[in-house]
């Protein structure tokens, strides 16, 4: 099994097979309204901007697992994100990423790397669907780090 096996709903609540993703490397990402870590919207999107022609796919699923910080529907998600971050990137329906109920994408993606310890939390996906490493909220989409994991991704 990997990530390209899995079926989610997007924000508009249409089915999308993960599928469509292969061949790409991905930055899954929890994400949260209402958080400490919320301005990280503007970094995805200017990664996405940057990346996304190169081969590289961020995706969004909202998450109200820690602290309750994304409260509103799909559709206020979707306002929030365009009205203050201009985001393009692909979203995805509220997901439960941890614990009962916890969506089959999150629990893929924790099995080997672990699951999220707060939002913004980020799975780096290779092209085959496999996670290649996982980054902590500290971890910002401007991050040396980040961005050399993710060209080597795209390299392979």
């Amino acid at each position: 099994m990997s990530l390209h096996d899995i079926t989610v709903k997007t924000l508009e609540g249409e089915e999308k097979s993960l599928g469509d993703y292969k061949d790409q490397v991905l930055l899954v990402v929890n994400t949260a309204s209402e958080c400490g870590s919320t301005p990280q919207y503007a970094g995805l999107e200017a990664l996405w901007r940057e990346y996304k022609d190169k081969g590289l796919t961020v995706l969004g699923f909202p998450s109200n697992d820690f602290g309750g910080q994304e409260p509103g529907n799909e559709s206020q998600i979707r306002e929030f994100c365009s009205k203050n971050y201009d985001v393009t990137f692909p979203m995805f329906a509220k997901v439960k990423t941890v614990g009962e109920g916890q969506s089959q994408v999150y629990r893929y993606l924790g099995a080997d790397h672990g699951e999220p310890k707060w939002n913004f939390h980020k799975y780096l996906v290779s092209k085959k669907g496999r996670v290649i490493k996982a980054f902590p909220t500290s971890t910002a989409p401007e991050d040396p780090k980040l961005r050399a994991a993710i060209d080597a991704a795209l390299a392979t």
